[in-house]
C-alpha cells in the first residue's frame, strides 16, 4: 500500500505527528512493535507518575495528624496494588491513543519496521509475516531504551532497568540507584516513601545535575530529610550479583567503598534504538550515535525525516511532541517556526517536585550575561505554608543590560504545573516588568513567581 506518511513507532513524537498529518489531509500510516503509545506512556512518563502519586497519597495519610486528622486503622502501603493501579493507568492511555488514531483515520501496522531505499518500509508481523509497503514520506520515531553498562548488566532481576522498576512482583528490602536523572530521582523517592531502604549515587557533584545548582542541593536537602542515602562524587566500577544481595564496588573522593543491597536500578541513561531499522541500507547518516536532520527533522535522504529521541536535543515526550508536529507541517508546504531549544521545560516529579526552563544562574554567567536574579522561598508563602509544603523556592534570571528573561527553575510542590506559563512569557519575550505588574491571584503558589521577578528588581514586599 501506498501513503502519503509512515511514521515508524507510536510514542509521543509518532503518534503525534501521525495525528497531525492526518488532520492536514494525509493518508497517513503507524508502525508499532509493541503497544500503542510507546514508551512514555507504557513504561515511562505514565506509569510512573501513577505510582508517584500513590506514594505521595501514601506520604499525606502518614501525616494526617499534622492537618487535624486522626486515623484508628493502620495506614500502609500495598505494594501489589500500586503497581497494578499505574498498569491500569498506563493500559487506559494506550487505548486513548489507540481510539486517536481511529478517529483520525489513521492505518496501525503491528510488527517491526524498517526503513528501505525508494521510500518504502518492511514489516515483520507477530506471526513473522514480512509485507512492504511505500510513501512519500517516512518518518523515524523509534524512541530509546535503558542503557546498559558493562560493568552493571542488566539482567531484569538484580540489576534492572526502569521497565522493571515499574512491575516488580514484590517490595524489595533495599535498593541501590545508580544515577539521579528524572528516572533514577523519581523512583528513590517513590521507593523510599513506601518503606524501601533506599540509595541515590550519582558520579557528578550535584544530584539532578543538569538543574540550577541551588535547586540540586535543596532537593539533596530535602531527599536526605525524608531517609535517602545520597552518595554524590560517586563512582560505581562493578556489581556483584552471585550472592543473596547485590554488592556494589564504589570509588568516592576518600577511597573505595562498598554498599549492600537487594536490586540495583541503573539509571543512568537511555540509549536510541537505531539497530536494525534499515539506516545502513537506506544511507541515512548517523552522527554521534543520533540521526543527524536539519531544522525541520529532514535526514540526508530525500523523504526519510527523524524525530524524538533518536535524534540531537533533549530526550524529553514534549520535545519529540513538537518535532513530530514542525516536521509534518513543513512536509504539509506550511512554514513552522523551528523548535526553540532554548526554551524547553524540564520537569522532575518527585517530592518536592523540580521544575526549569532557559539559563542556569552558572551557565547565563558563563555565556557573558550581567544577571540579575530573584528567589522567593515557598516558606514565606501563605498557600505553602497553609498546605504544609514550605520546602523549595522560584528563582528567575534576568539579562541586566535588556531585561530578558533567560532562565526560571524552580523547586516545591506543584511546581510542574507553574512552569508551562513561564515557557509561555519567554516565548512572547515577556520581561521582568510586565510579570511584577501583572496581578496573580492569592494565595497561589504561582504568586512566587511575580514575587521572584520582584525581588530580582529590588520590589519584592512579602520578603
Amino acid at each position: 500500500m501506498n501513503y502519503d506518511i509512515i511514521v515508524l513507532g507510536s510514542g509521543p513524537g509518532g503518534y503525534v505527528a501521525a495525528i497531525r498529518a492526518s488532520q492536514l489531509g494525509m493518508k497517513t500510516a503507524i508502525i508499532e512493535k509493541a503497544e500503542l503509545g510507546g514508551i512514555c506512556l507504557n513504561w515511562g512518563c505514565i506509569p510512573t507518575k501513577a505510582l508517584l502519586k500513590s506514594a505521595s497519597v501514601y506520604e499525606e495519610l502518614q501525616h494526617a495528624a499534622d492537618y487535624g486528622i486522626q486515623f484508628n486503622g493502620e495506614v500502609k502501603p500495598d505494594f501489589n496494588a500500586m503497581v497494578k493501579r499505574s498498569r491500569d493507568v498506563a493500559a487506559n492511555m494506550s487505548k486513548g491513543v489507540q481510539f486517536l488514531l481511529k478517529k483520525n483515520k489513521i492505518d496501525v501496522i503491528e510488527g517491526f519496521g524498517k526503513v528501505k531505499p525508494g521510500k518504502k518500509v518492511t514489516v515483520i508481523d507477530h506471526a513473522n509475516v514480512e509485507k512492504e509497503y511505500s510513501a512519500n514520506h517516512i518518518i523515524i520515531a523509534t524512541g530509546a531504551r535503558s542503557r546498559d553498562m558493562s560493568f552493571m548488566k542488566q539482567d531484569g532481576k538484580k540489576i534492572i532497568g526502569y521497565r522493571e522498576a515499574l512491575t516488580l512482583d514484590k517490595q524489595p528490602a533495599s535498593m541501590a540507584i545508580v544515577g539521579s536523572g528524572a528516572i533514577g530521582s523519581e523512583f528513590a523517592y517513590f521507593y523510599n516513601t513506601i518503606g524501601t531502604k533506599v540509595t541515590l549515587i550519582e558520579y557528578l557533584p550535584n544530584i539532578v545535575p543538569f538543574e540550577d545548582e541551588e535547586c540540586s542541593k535543596q532537593l539533596e536537602r530535602s531527599f536526605k530529610k525524608q531517609g535517602i542515602s545520597v552518595l554524590t562524587g560517586t563512582e560505581v566500577t562493578s556489581v556483584d550479583t552471585k550472592g543473596k544481595n547485590c554488592l556494589l564496588t564504589m570509588k568516592t573522593q576518600k577511597g573505595e567503598d562498598t554498599l549492600e543491597a537487594e536490586l540495583v536500578l541503573s539509571a543512568i541513561g537511555i540509549i536510541p534504538n537505531l539497530e536494525g531499522i534499515g539506516l545502513e541500507e537506506t544511507g541515512i547518516t548517523v552522527e554521534n550515535g543520533k540521526i543527524k536532520v536539519d531544522d525541520y527533522y529532514k535526514t540526508s535522504v530525500d523523504g526519510y525525516y527523524a524525530i524524538g529521541d533518536v535524534v540531537h536535543g533533549p530526550a524529553l515526550a514534549h520535545v519529540a511532541s513538537h518535532e513530530g508536529i514542525v516536521c509534518v507541517e513543513k512536509i504539509s508546504g506550511k512554514h513552522p517556526h523551528p523548535v526553540n531549544y532554548n526554551n524547553i521545560p524540564s520537569c522532575t516529579y518527585t517530592h518536592p517536585e523540580v521544575a526549569s526552563v532557559g539559563l542556569t544562574e552558572k551557565k547565563a554567567k558563563e555565556a557573558g550575561y550581567e544577571v540579575k536574579v530573584g528567589k522567593f522561598p515557598f516558606s514565606a508563602s501563605g498557600k505553602a505554608t497553609a498546605s504544609g509544603h514550605k520546602d523549595g523556592f522560584v528563582k528567575v534570571i534576568f539579562d541586566a543590560k535588556y531585561g530578558e528573561w533567560l532562565g526560571a527553575h524552580m523547586i516545591g510542590e506543584n511546581v510542574t504545573e507553574m512552569i508551562g506559563g513561564i515557557v509561555t512569557a519567554r516565548t512572547l519575550e515577556t520581561t521582568a516588568y510586565e510579570i511584577i505588574h501583572s496581578v496573580f491571584p492569592h494565595p497561589t503558589l504561582s504568586e512566587a513567581i511575580m514575587e521572584a521577578c520582584a525581588a530580582a528588581y529590588d520590589e519584592v514586599i512579602h520578603l
